[in-house]
């Protein structure tokens, strides 16, 4: 009974392994069959017993040819190596291995190419795959939208031995990436980024006790924090500036309570958000980032990869902001298409981003 139902999962292995392998001859294998086909014809007007071997020759190469093709593609496992951290729009490197199950058969000169929509074209060559060895590529990986990939599609080809036909294997290999917001500068993101620097610096402009810089007198100030001897120095009221004790606090409100047609603003607030954060992260500022069903201090409750991971899958709901400031004297920014956001929600102060970040 073991011995039975052995020999049928074989059976159903192999039905299995040929409903996915396709075929396609080549310019070579026409002009061979075409050979055979005269050859045979040859042989049986002639009766000659000569071209009787010779047809029995390119038949068994014919069929040895198409033998060894399939056992080249059989037994062959891919896995992709990429790095931890996977951003949308930028080529990342990765490693391919391939794997050659079989003990003691070799594989012979396999095409690898994948064939996801989602990810860049991939073509490798690997002249020999030894039985029972894994060997290695460097590639790299390119996914052109965010959130989570699911498995991929590759497909193995070969034309060994004799190139009459091109075997094709589909193969799929199960695994789930998540794919960050593209965190690269787009048309008009520097120059908000410098806007926003600039309105941060202003607004963190305090009278602590720490020296912040001698600037220019403005108009309005008071007189007792003038620097007579760097007046005297330049002719021109100068005036010392402290910084406040705190730490600057950035508080970003990503709204995604917009209509389905507002997806494309989403997904260009979704960028623009994440390019914010990682550059305002990686310049030390304390950031806070909210959203609804989401909301995360930078560093004290997280780092920057948990507010990527959230905006890989954010995604367009129905259901209103209930979320304030954490600090009354913090530096606000508010994605929203609603111009009621900042009064319904409290972020009286916040530097509102609407229609302005839509993408030219």
């Amino acid at each position: 009974m073991a011995l039975t139902a052995r020999i049928g999962g074989l059976f159903r292995a192999l039905r299995r392994w040929k409903s996915t392998v396709r075929h396609q001859v080549t310019w070579s294998g026409l002009i061979f069959t075409a050979i055979i086909v005269m050859v045979g014809l040859g042989a049986f007007a002639s009766a000659n017993n000569l071209l009787f071997l010779l047809l029995a020759a390119l038949l068994s190469t014919m069929l040895i040819s198409g033998f060894v093709s399939r056992l080249s593609l059989s037994g062959l496992e891919v896995k992709l190596l990429h790095p931890e951290h996977v951003f949308a729009r930028r080529k990342l490197p990765a490693r391919i291995e391939l794997c050659n199950t079989k003990g003691y058969m070799p594989s012979y000169s396999i095409h690898l190419a994948s064939s996801d929509e989602q990810e860049s074209p991939l073509r490798i060559y690997f002249p020999i795959i030894p039985g029972g060895a894994t060997v290695e590529a460097h590639t790299t990986v390119y996914f052109r939208t965010r959130g989570l990939h699911g498995d991929s599609q590759y497909q193995f080809t070969t034309r060994f031995p004799f190139g009459f036909t091109e075997r094709r294997l589909q193969v799929r290999l199960r695994r789930e990436v998540l794919v960050y917001p593209c965190i690269d500068p787009q048309p008009g993101f520097e120059d908000l980024l410098l806007s926003l620097e600039g309105d941060i610096d202003a607004h963190y402009r305090g009278r602590g006790s720490d020296f912040y810089r001698i600037r220019p007198y403005e108009h309005g100030e008071s007189a007792r924090h003038v620097d007579w001897k760097a007046t005297a120095h330049t002719s021109e009221l100068q005036v010392r500036e402290f910084a406040r004790e705190q730490d600057h606090l950035v508080e970003i409100f990503l709204d995604r309570d917009v209509p389905a047609l507002e997806q494309a603003w989403l997904e260009h607030a979704v960028d623009c958000c994440a390019f914010l954060c990682w550059r305002l992260a990686t310049q030390g500022i304390r950031l806070r980032f909210v959203s609804q069903g989401v909301d995360v201090r930078i560093p004290e409750e997280g780092d920057i990869y948990s507010v990527l991971k959230f905006l890989a899958e954010a995604s367009i709901t129905r259901t209103k902001a209930s979320v304030y400031p954490r600090e009354p004297n913090s530096f606000q920014i508010v994605f929203s298409l609603s111009a009621n956001t900042s009064t319904d929600t409290a972020w009286h102060d916040a530097r509102w981003l609407g229609k302005s970040i839509q993408k030219p």
